[in-house]
């Protein structure tokens, strides 16, 4: 058995509108660490961290691919993305990403771009490809 994923971190330039903006979409307040300036969301078993990099005196990036969520409602994170006008105008496999589409590897899903450029994914549970 692997080791245990526990956190993954995006970086963020502003923590409270980064905070405001997660909160809205995973529909949950999430909790505002006390030391250092993070922001954690519970996501199953791993941590979404949020962490301000200004608070460090450095450059939040972006990560450099997607972030997987397995959602029970994929509509109604839909719409809340929708609401936040962050759904992806990219292309995936030529299908319009930012839509709910069965993909390639029969997965359900859409795609999102955060204020700060990260890429989020997220899938119908009951459609996910794991490989197995």
């Amino acid at each position: 058995m692997a080791d245990t994923l526990f956190r993954t971190v995006l970086q963020v330039s502003d923590l409270d509108k980064a905070a405001e903006f997660y909160s809205k979409l995973l529909d949950d307040e999430g909790r505002r660490i006390p030391r250092g300036s993070r922001h954690y969301f519970d996501c199953g078993p791993v941590i979404l961290a949020l962490v301000d990099m200004k608070a460090g005196g450095e450059q939040a990036k972006p990560i450099p691919d997607y972030i997987y969520f397995a959602v029970g409602d994929l509509q109604a994170v839909h719409d809340r993305a929708r609401a936040l006008d962050s759904l992806s105008r990219d292309d995936v496999h030529g299908a319009a990403a930012g839509e709910i589409v069965k993909r390639p590897w029969d997965e359900l899903s859409f795609y999102v771009e955060d204020p700060r450029g990260n890429g989020l994914c997220f899938v119908d549970e009951k459609t996910l490809f794991t490989g197995k």
